[in-house]
């Protein structure tokens, strides 16, 4: 379990918390996950790296999969809209990145 670990933008995850980790996105962006399979969407802040799997484009915490009604699916197909543009955290490079 990762509940309370440190992430790599160095606050600890809360499981409970709407996040998300992305292999590229600036700590601190917002953006918007909308499920396919249940067109809900909910918006997250990206607080982590990862997903360190191939083909997977964004890692949910508990709380954002749950509101999105996909808990417990594993995998599932979302789309991600970038909400909010993020200042790079201290020491991380600013880069541009396009959304899949």
């Amino acid at each position: 379990m990762l509940h309370g670990r440190k992430t790599a933008s160095g606050e600890r995850y809360d499981m409970n918390e709407l996040t998300a980790a992305h292999k590229t996105l600036p700590f601190g962006t917002r953006v918007i996950v909308r499920s396919l399979q249940t067109g809900r969407e909910v918006a997250v802040r990206i607080v982590d790296r990862g997903p360190h799997l191939k083909n997977r484009i964004i890692d949910l915490s508990h709380a954002a999969a749950a509101a999105l009604g996909i808990k417990g699916h594993g995998i599932s197909e979302v789309q991600i809209v970038q909400q909010t543009p993020a200042k790079p955290a201290l020491g991380e490079p600013a880069r541009a990145s396009g959304l899949q």
